[in-house]
């Protein structure tokens, strides 16, 4: 139960992004959860192999490199899906960074413990 809570809150995060940045858009509330299931998988499967690819250059960087991680791997799924779209690398990293202030949010909001 709390794994479907969760694909819920990533959507409605997913939805909120789309309005508050008018460079990522979202057609309907399915594929709002199409995408956020993807997102999951695709930060599930890909970004831990990615992170350790690019080791030496987010040591480098001071781990400011995965912020560029996140906004490729969301600019990614923005491109394969039908009903998401990201315009360009910087609407991707802004709204990877808001994607997931806003999902923390209402995870916390929403997931707490009793």
């Amino acid at each position: 139960m709390r794994i479907l809570l969760v694909w819920l809150v990533n959507a409605i995060a997913l939805i909120a992004v789309a309005y508050l940045m008018p460079s990522i858009s979202v057609s309907s509330f399915g594929s709002a959860l199409i995408a956020a299931l993807v997102l999951g998988l695709v930060n599930a499967i890909i970004r831990p192999v990615l992170v350790l690819l690019t080791l030496p250059v987010t040591v480098l960087t001071l781990g400011l490199f995965i912020l560029v991680i996140n906004a490729l791997l969301f600019w990614f799924v923005g491109s394969i899906l039908e009903g998401f779209h990201v315009h360009g690398f910087l609407g991707a990293l802004v709204g990877s960074i808001l994607f997931s202030i806003v999902s923390w949010l209402l995870s916390t909001l929403v997931l707490r413990d009793k």
